[in-house]
């Protein structure tokens, strides 16, 4: 038992420290498993961990005091300081995942939250799915501001925007939200941008560093992927300190005339960071790529798999990796690193938190607070 709660600070790095992580759901990061994770992937050579505080299900890991988490809370995470005392105890650099506009325990609650219906006069369905809030409703976008400050202030070093996007599946045309009568000369690319500058002003002074992920298809910039998502590169570039695309050589199909774009690595990682590179140029934002870790569409995952997309983005500029497995799985990831930590500056140059942290210049709040 603990005399008081724990109070946890940012350990604050610039946003060019050389992040090596692999990706914990709510669930894991809360469980003896998921420590037994932590310590294996320190091991071999990694040096952070994201995990989940909000995931697109809505669910909120963690004890959150707001009027909109009421009933969507499964505290998975008991003591959010803790857990990052741990993290910094272990020489980690703590990163905060929270899925923002895709929710679906918000607007199974809250249905007058969600994208509506022209035709229906009701909460929109994305493919007969109801989980899309609406990204242009202020109250939504201060709910998920709100969760972003608390944890930030539980001392974590890095919060992650993920589904900070609109839906882009469904009857799109059928699809009505607050800023067409609000703002009707927006674009829903000027609602991103618009809410980054505002969480961005509130997060930044906390110490923490902001990054965002974005669909590895928009390095692309094809005009009917920006129409939908609104992810305009160049606008949330400026409201971040890292953009960390999602460039799973599987998830490109259809693409470059490559029957098997999951067997592709080097091809798909270095034309999506070559893209990404020449559309933020200038701008001094970090690219920090999700790669893969898990066997969907390849024949050829293997720990050599591993090390061809990490050799890539570093190649082409990116500072640092971020491995997803949705189970966690991360055997091909623990056998390559040794090998490519063995290869001094080939893969990555092996920074640690110790040799890149700063004075945090901000105070933390104590686990109980309520955000205001």
């Amino acid at each position: 038992m603990l005399e008081a709660p724990i109070v946890e600070k940012t350990v604050a790095v610039p946003k060019d420290f050389e992040v090596r992580a692999v990706y914990l759901t709510g669930v894991m990061a809360g469980s003896d498993r998921g420590m037994t994770i932590i310590k294996r992937w320190r091991e071999v050579g990694g040096n952070a961990v994201v995990f989940d505080i909000k995931d697109s299900d809505g669910i909120i890991n963690i004890a959150f005091d707001h009027p909109l988490a009421v009933g969507s809370q499964k505290h998975y995470i008991s003591d959010l300081p803790k857990l990052n005392r741990f993290l910094h105890s272990q020489g980690m650099h703590a990163i905060a995942r929270i899925a923002i506009f895709r929710d679906e325990k918000l607007v199974l609650a809250h249905p007058e939250l969600a994208v509506q219906s022209a035709r229906l006069g009701k909460a929109w369905h994305e493919n007969g799915k109801l989980v899309w809030t609406d990204p242009s409703q202020p109250k939504v976008q201060d709910y998920d501001i709100a969760l972003a400050k608390f944890v930030a202030q539980s001392g974590v070093d890095e919060v992650q925007f993920d589904y900070v996007r609109f839906p882009a599946e469904g009857e799109q045309k059928d699809a009505v939200f607050h800023f067409q009568s609000a703002h009707p000369g927006w674009h829903r690319s000027d609602v991103i941008t618009d809410f980054l500058k505002r969480a961005y002003a509130e997060l930044h002074p906390t110490g923490v560093l902001l990054s965002l992920d974005v669909f590895g298809i928009m390095a692309w910039q094809r005009p009917v992927d920006l129409a939908h998502t609104g992810q305009d590169i160049v606008g949330m570039a400026k409201y971040c300190d890292v953009l960390s695309p999602m460039i799973y050589p599987s998830h490109f199909f259809g693409m470059d005339g490559v029957a098997r774009p999951g067997d592709a690595p080097e091809h798909f990682i270095g034309e999506s960071m070559d893209r990404f590179q020449k559309i933020t140029a200038g701008s001094g934002v970090v690219i920090r790529p999700w790669l893969q870790a898990f066997a969907w569409r390849t024949k050829t995952y293997s720990p050599k798999y591993i090390e061809v997309q990490v050799e890539t983005s570093k190649q082409k500029n990116g500072i640092g990796f971020l491995f997803w497995n949705a189970n966690n799985d991360y055997s091909k990831p623990y056998a390559a690193m040794p090998e490519m930590a063995a290869a001094k500056g080939r893969y990555f140059r092996g920074e640690e938190l110790s040799d890149r942290k700063q004075p945090v210049v901000s105070s933390n709040m104590p686990s109980s607070t309520s955000p205001k």
